[in-house]
């Protein structure tokens, strides 16, 4: 089963399935199969073909996959055009909520430490 150019693996639960799409969370899942009167816990290989008809043309009445893609990076673009907090944050692949930055995102910033030895050299066997 294919719901916007995303194919939906067909041995997991349809709740769980659905989260496969961008865009799509467990509540959103959950309130379309709701809305439809379809069981969370069926698999999409047991649905059937008006079932899978109505739930894709759900699933697609929202901001899904490419379009959500394009409104979220134009929303940072439009950060970084305004040189923003967040903006510069993004721009320098930083945290930009808050976080702290001494000792989380170590290896985004490039600081990645390895873990500490005696300082003694190993002998080399010969």
């Amino acid at each position: 089963m294919r719901i916007a150019g995303v194919t939906i693996p067909d041995t997991k639960r349809l709740e769980i399935a659905l989260t496969s799409i961008y865009g799509v969370g467990r509540p959103r899942a959950l309130a379309v199969l709701s809305t439809l009167g379809i069981e969370p816990g069926k698999r999409p290989n047991e649905l059937s073909a008006s079932e899978e008809t109505a739930l894709r043309e759900a699933i697609e009445k929202h901001k899904i996959e490419g379009e959500l893609r394009r409104e979220v990076s134009g929303n940072i673009r439009r950060l970084k055009d305004i040189k923003s907090h967040r903006g510069v944050r993004h721009a320098k692949k930083l945290p930009a909520r808050g976080q702290r930055t001494k000792t989380n995102s170590r290896t985004v910033r490039g600081n990645v430490r390895k873990t500490m030895t005696s300082g003694r050299r190993k002998l080399e066997k010969t």
